[in-house]
């Protein structure tokens, strides 16, 4: 999977976001539901043991119904464990169970196979009246790394923060006195020395951070605290590498340079964090805004448009909604075959289908037209964008940018490799 800014990409994260709403919608008659996890070191031939097994076991399961869609769940799950030799380097999650369709008596079997986008280190087995996805919503929380620095002219401490994982790196001390001189000293020669003992401290706290944060992989970002003006100061010097100073996120204000500051960049932090993807997703419709008031030519959107750019090879980054709910329907004549796709809104798709009756088959001229199958558009477009090679960002409408591409230019927009 393509792999951007250090995690999952944005359609990658759209896609994870899909297959959990779709899963967590399923409710089963009962516990039924069955939910297998997988991690990539288990054998399957240990995996098949254990649910012949749990077969066996729901022999006990007394309602007749409950026992028969349990026992037809594994004969599937084991169906589909059968065509891997070996579990996927991420091991692989499969739900089974059947599913009501509409009341009592019309459930249908229902079966789920998923390699997930990073490895899962579980091994689980469960029954229930809904899908166990819990392990499948923490890949959606934070991953990356990122750098934590509390200083002040007394001390400097150094942590990371991945996920809701605090660790703290190192701590030092300056070793500075006060700002009150000692006795025989003039008050100019005491501040003279004072700074030049803060800008040696500085020169080791940059060395340090160095060390620490330099080649840390998947280092997102670097949140800077500290009580007083002093945090300020060290950013300001040449005392840090000029790659990491890129890197700083925010500069937030701490009661304290050692731990317990630590708890007030965590009650900062998130707000932060959000942002940060943000600001991204505000710079990439900028971007494309940018090419659209300036006539460029490097500028395309609307569906057809930028399909058609796509088919061409001319786009660079596909842009599109996450919010995009635009749904492709293929229309298909039961009598000579005769289809076409055409684009409609999901709530438009029932009067679609009522005028399908009375239309005639431009090929056969019967009225034997139906609707066969429907995908959303935007998965459409990610396909075919994947296909080609082309990057493509999922972008929300939560920024004024995400809900111009959204509510102006339908959802969809390409910034263009040339001008045509």
């Amino acid at each position: 999977m393509d792999r951007v800014r250090g995690k999952y990409s944005s359609v990658e994260l759209y896609k994870l976001r899909k297959t959990l709403r779709l899963l967590a919608s399923k409710e089963g008659r009962g516990t039924e539901l069955v939910s297998l996890y997988v991690p990539s070191g288990r054998p399957i031939s240990d995996v098949m043991n254990n649910l012949r097994q749990e077969y066996s076991t729901a022999m006990n399961i007394k309602s007749d119904r409950t026992r028969k869609n349990v026992q037809s769940a594994l004969e599937r799950v084991m169906q589909r464990l059968r065509l891997f030799k070996q579990g996927p380097p991420n091991g692989l999650i499969i739900f089974c169970g059947a599913i009501p369709q509409n009341g009592p008596g019309s459930e249908r079997m229902e079966t789920y196979v998923i390699v997930p986008p990073e490895p899962i280190t579980i091994y689980y087995y469960g029954c229930g009246s809904k899908f166990y996805v819990e392990p499948l919503l923490e890949m959606l929380r934070e991953k990356e790394v990122y750098g934590i620095i509390l200083i002040d002219s007394s001390r400097a401490t150094f942590a990371t923060l991945a996920g809701n994982r605090l660790e703290v790196l190192q701590e030092i001390t300056s070793g500075i006195p006060g700002k009150h001189r000692a006795g025989g000293q003039s008050a100019r020669r005491f501040e003279r020395l004072r700074e030049m003992e803060l800008n040696d401290f500085f020169r080791r706290a940059g060395k340090h951070i160095d060390s620490l944060f330099l080649n840390m992989d998947n280092l997102k970002g670097i949140i800077v605290g500290g009580p007083g003006p002093t945090k300020k100061d060290f950013l300001e010097g040449d005392y840090m590498n000029y790659v990491l100073k890129k890197k700083v996120l925010a500069v937030v204000d701490t009661a304290y340079a050692d731990e317990s500051g630590l708890r007030d960049i965590i009650d900062k932090v998130s707000d932060i964090l959000k942002e940060v993807r943000r600001i991204e997703e505000k710079k990439l419709v900028q971007s494309f805004l940018d090419q659209v008031s300036k006539d460029t030519g490097l500028a395309s959107y609307g569906e057809k448009d930028v399909k058609r750019h796509l088919e061409k090879g001319t786009v660079d980054v596909l842009l599109l909604s996450e919010d995009l709910q635009t749904q492709r329907v293929q229309i298909e004549c039961s009598n000579c075959g005769y289809s076409e796709w055409v684009s409609a809104q999901p709530i438009d798709i029932p009067m679609l289908e009522n005028e399908l009756a009375t239309r005639k088959c431009v090929n056969c001229g019967l009225q034997t037209l139906r609707v066969k199958d429907r995908l959303d558009l935007i998965d459409e477009l990610i396909d075919m964008a994947e296909n080609l090679g082309v990057r493509v960002e999922v972008i929300s409408s939560k920024t004024e940018e995400g809900e111009m591409l959204l509510k102006s230019f339908g959802g969809v927009a390409a910034i263009l490799k040339y001008s045509q």
